[in-house]
């Protein structure tokens, strides 16, 4: 069925992704599928990133490594089955340049329930459904 499925995590909310993480280590599990865990650091502006301390990026980067890391090594899965990765940028993008490029075959992700901003002005799931060079389950989160 799929043999590779990328997850995306928030870093600041990694509990949100738990139905993704549960549905994906199923699939992982009954089609010898890997999971392919992502978190995307925000971009920060140049003028405020010039009034952080000296190597704030590479320390988030560190500390959302650690936390997927942890995640992965918490999933239901054989060894070896789940790698993780951090990019910078705007979610959407990243997530669809990340699926492109590792050759995923299923984006599997939790949505919050939508509401007015977001029917007007979309959310990362919708750019992601709309856009990902493969298919991409949603799954509905509180």
């Amino acid at each position: 069925m799929f043999k590779k499925i990328l997850v995306p995590v928030d870093p600041a909310e990694p509990g949100f992704a738990k139905d993704a993480l549960d549905k994906a280590s199923q699939l992982a599990r009954d089609y010898g599928a890997k999971i392919h865990l992502m978190a995307v650091c925000p971009e920060v502006q140049s003028f405020v990133a010039s009034q952080l301390p000296d190597g704030w990026q590479k320390r988030e980067i560190d500390e959302t490594t650690v936390i997927l890391d942890k995640i992965g090594a918490e999933l239901d899965v054989p060894e070896g089955i789940v790698d993780c990765y951090v990019r910078m940028g705007a979610v959407y993008h990243e997530v669809i340049e990340e699926a492109e490029k590792s050759g995923c075959d299923l984006v599997l992700m939790t949505s919050h329930k939508p509401g007015l901003s977001t029917y007007f002005i979309g959310s990362n799931a919708a750019h992601i459904v709309r856009h990902a060079p493969c298919s991409v389950m949603v799954l509905r989160g509180n």
